[in-house]
């Protein structure tokens, strides 16, 4: 036998007894790129919000609650009413203070330190602060402190070892092949701790004078800064564009007009 030809039509649900309510559009829309439709001031008269400027509410004062509450007394000699407390007082306190425990707080030192992952041995970085600012310095290791140690090098563009925060440093694009580097264990935070000399007794003369003080690299700094620097370089000439580094790194970075640190790969 053959089939019917008639096509079947789904049967239509049953009709909702609540009708769903559709959304209108409202009176005022965004036509694009931030223009809309009415202004504020034509908005704030067909909301007829002229009517509750300067409309105050009255104030509902809500009744206290009572604390106490008047009890008769039987007996002729109890004086025939007494105040009670409704809420009573504890029956017994504690003769002696509870000891609040106060938790110990970690020292700094013992804080654990994140350190963003752009910011790998070998990577070019630009520095934001400082008396070096703007230069461009290679990255060495991060130290326990969380510090960065970088150096320029400092026969390239005399930045000498130093250490720097991570929150004034750019981590750029270029990074050097660090392999055949080996940083002496030594350079660590005591290394670059200043030695700041007792005060010795103040002199006759006048007690407001102060002498300035100069910093100078001791000849072991001197000593650390060559090898590291050597190090460096000679992974700077194993890079295929040395050239280019040498002129980079010797190079301060600088924005001009019209350039946005937000939209650039560095």
């Amino acid at each position: 036998m053959m089939a019917d030809a008639k096509a079947k039509t789904p049967a239509k649900p049953a009709a909702s007894a609540t009708p769903v309510k559709k959304m209108g559009k409202p009176r005022n829309y965004d036509l694009g790129n931030g223009v809309y439709r009415f202004s504020r001031t034509r908005m704030f008269h067909k909301k007829a919000l002229w009517k509750f400027l300067d409309k105050k509410t009255p104030k509902t004062v809500k009744p206290k609650k009572p604390l106490t509450i008047e009890k008769k007394i039987n007996g002729e000699k109890n004086g025939g009413t007494r105040i009670v407390r409704l809420l009573k007082r504890r029956a017994n306190y504690p003769t002696v203070d509870p000891v609040t425990v106060h938790h110990a707080k970690k020292a700094f030192r013992e804080h654990t330190r994140y350190t963003r992952p752009s910011l790998v041995p070998g990577t070019v970085l630009i520095l934001l602060a400082g008396r070096h600012k703007g230069k461009r310095v290679v990255l060495l290791k991060v130290l326990k402190s969380g510090l960065l140690l970088v150096t320029g090098p400092f026969l390239i563009n005399a930045c000498p070892m130093r250490r720097v925060s991570q929150n004034y440093v750019i981590a750029t694009s270029t990074r050097l092949d660090m392999k055949n580097v080996q940083i002496p264990e030594k350079l660590d935070d005591a290394y670059f701790k200043r030695k700041r000399e007792k005060r010795a007794k103040k002199e006759e003369g006048d007690i407001f004078t102060k002498k300035a003080e100069e910093y100078k690299a001791s000849d072991e700094r001197k000593a650390d800064q060559k090898v590291v620097d050597k190090m460096v370089i000679g992974a700077i000439k194993a890079h295929p564009d040395k050239k280019m580094l040498f002129t980079y790194l010797s190079a301060m970075f600088g924005l001009r007009s019209s350039q946005y640190p937000h939209r650039m790969n560095f």
